[in-house]
């Protein structure tokens, strides 16, 4: 029987305890005795975020398939058990064994956000592993890292010994049998990282040096080691259908944010919004086999015991084969208590049609996400929406039942005026007055517009990368502005205006396009306190300002200012398929206000048909 790593006492005095001790359906034990590689798999926030977060479990899956390995699962303690396993001296310890981090050959950490920074450093801290990669030795695991911020490791290059760039089913095979042989003939830490350098889409940052000009821009990027390539190539599964998937996925004892089986239907977008990074790095788009889905939510069901399912895709009106799919999981599963969850969808006739058959209208809002108010912004961003397509969307609703809508829009993006800033309160009006058209006796009472704003940050890779920032002053200035518009509107009583914090934003826009430089403030802010940066009651803005104040990093440098079209960025080594050509020419047309058609619509040349697949080569012999 396994011991727990905290004892009886600790675990009545925490927050959830159920988040440590491990044992869950579906969870993989082993013989450590018996595997050849222990591998720790990490999302650095709560067990609660980690346990929905599709990819882990995935690799988990494909890991735990091999003999030799056995992967394990580790989160973030929260505050309250953080401070206990300081005082005591605890190592953190993955759930499976409970063994301390230490132990194990490999820590993976997933990065999905820029916000989980610190709690990264605390991943490494609470381990008794050394936080640079430098100062490791032969005793400490191999830590790396990826997810969707690997597209810019540099902030964390100290502090990693590997990025994975792309997605995992393609060499994590390679490096982990590279890893078993060269644990069996023995070496240096340095000799297996020579190693990994050379297979494809490892990034190993001790084997880069990086100099900068007079006025703080990157001069050069250059490999000092000839294991080192001077591109790292994204890798890419191309077909998805054919790629381990987990049909016995852990089930958490607690609710998780995602306690449902999920089915990922596709990978990458054809839209291209121009400030989406996974509609770019996340090319060319892919689909799954409609009748592998359907044994998949079979069999995920029977192995789960959940009682909802949910689609996966970053737009999922655009799968193919959606319309059979749907069909099927309602004719499958409804009568048997299952409910449906259909995200990412376009609101047209044929998603109102299936969400009004997989949900109660009575309860359910549905969501819109125009991203911006006025037709000249939309133009701007690529969104391939109009006004008329909304308020028929908002209309066609209204007629079937709905009354609550969710209107998501940005702030700050590239050329936004006033006016185009007023247009998010119009529009929501709009929707609004589109509901009160409909006749009295015909309606179910007052309907609820809640519209919602983020703060725009420009993200590598994508056509904005080249923008600029503001300071939180006036992010906040633009929301009150909207709040402001919306009080003048005719139906305000039937809207709700709601926005984001500014000062995370602006934390959020130095880490998403900072360089090595970055990675000292990362580790202040970490020293003076920062930690779940992403959580309100946790959030500390001053210590962050303190942090940049005793490191002498410019936040103005990384946020306020327009790239120059040749300046050298931090993620420019690497290589997405989707071409820095292809991207400048996007922002270029978002400067004029011109509008890119879909991937389906017309190929725009953007480099990812080098892949060979998806719907690059669609109707194509």
């Amino acid at each position: 029987m396994r011991k727990l790593a905290l004892n009886d006492d600790i675990l009545l005095n925490i927050e959830k305890p159920a988040r440590y001790i491990g044992g869950e359906v579906n969870s993989v034990m082993k013989d450590k005795d018996e595997v050849d590689i222990r591998f720790a798999m990490c999302f650095p926030d709560v067990y609660e975020i980690g346990m929905s977060h599709l990819g882990i479990q995935i690799l988990y899956d494909m890991f735990n398939r091999r003999e030799d390995t056995w992967c394990e699962r580790v989160y973030s303690p929260w505050l309250d058990l953080d401070k206990v396993m300081r005082m005591k001296k605890i190592p953190l310890f993955a759930l499976e064994s409970q063994d301390p981090v230490r132990d194990f050959d490999f820590l993976g950490i997933t990065i999905q956000f820029e916000m989980c920074y610190t709690n990264i450093l605390q991943i490494l801290d609470l381990s008794h592993i050394p936080l640079h990669a430098a100062d490791r030795t032969e005793a400490d695991p191999i830590v790396i890292g990826g997810g969707p911020c690997a597209y810019n490791p540099e902030p964390l290059a100290e502090f990693f010994d590997i990025f994975y760039i792309g997605e995992g089913e393609t060499v994590y095979d390679e490096l982990l049998n590279t890893y078993k042989v060269w644990k069996k003939y023995g070496g240096s830490r340095q000799d297996f990282l020579r190693q990994a350098a050379r297979i494809e889409g490892l990034y190993v940052p001790r084997f880069y040096d990086v100099t900068y000009n007079g006025d703080g821009t990157i001069a050069a990027f250059t490999s000092n080691d000839p294991c080192a390539p001077s591109k790292v190539r994204k890798q890419v599964v191309m077909d998805v259908t054919d790629t381990p998937y987990p049909m016995k996925p852990v089930v958490p004892y607690i609710k998780a944010t995602q306690d449902r089986v999920v089915l990922e239907i596709q990978r990458g977008c054809i839209r291209g919004c121009r400030f989406c990074q996974a509609g770019m790095i996340y090319r060319p788009t892919r689909e799954r086999s409609v009748e592998t889905l359907k044994e998949y939510a079979r069999t995920m069901l029977k192995n789960t015991g959940h009682e909802e399912i949910s689609l996966s895709s970053l737009s999922s009106s655009d799968y193919s084969k959606l319309n059979e799919l749907v069909t099927f999981l309602i004719k499958e599963f409804k009568d048997k208590g299952i409910n449906i969850s259909l995200p990412s969808l376009r609101i047209d006739a044929f998603s109102l049609d299936v969400m009004s058959k997989v949900q109660d209208i009575r309860k359910s809002s549905l969501t819109f996400a125009p991203e911006a108010g006025s037709q000249r912004m939309r133009d701007v961003i690529n969104k391939g929406l109009t006004e008329e397509e909304i308020l028929t969307g908002a209309g066609q609703a209204f007629e079937g039942g709905w009354t609550k809508v969710k209107l998501y829009f940005m702030l700050g993006l590239p050329t936004e005026t006033e006016e185009d800033m007023k247009e998010i309160a119009r529009l929501s009006d709009r929707v609004a007055r589109r509901y009160y058209e409909i006749p009295k006796e015909d309606r179910h009472g007052k309907c609820q517009i809640t519209a919602s704003s983020s703060f725009f940050v420009p993200k590598p890779f994508t056509p904005f990368q080249w923008a600029s920032m503001y300071p939180a002053e006036e992010y906040d200035r633009r929301a009150h502005l909207v709040n402001d518009e919306f009080r003048e509107q005719l139906n305000r009583k039937s809207l709700k205006y709601n926005w984001h914090d500014a000062q995370g934003t602006v934390l959020e826009g130095v880490m998403a396009r900072g360089d090595r430089r970055v990675g000292k403030v990362i580790e202040e802010a970490y020293r003076l306190g920062c930690l779940f940066d992403s959580w309100t009651e946790a959030f500390r803005y001053d210590l962050w300002m303190q942090a940049f104040d005793n490191t002498c990093v410019d936040i103005a440098f990384y946020n306020e200012r327009v790239r120059g079209k040749d300046e050298i960025f931090p993620w420019d080594f690497i290589d997405i398929g989707v071409s820095r050509s292809f991207l400048r020419r996007e922002w270029e047309r978002a400067m004029n206000e011109t509008v890119t058609p879909n991937c389906r619509e017309k190929c725009s040349g953007c480099g990812a048909a080098g892949f060979g697949g998806g719907v690059c080569v669609e109707g194509k012999n």
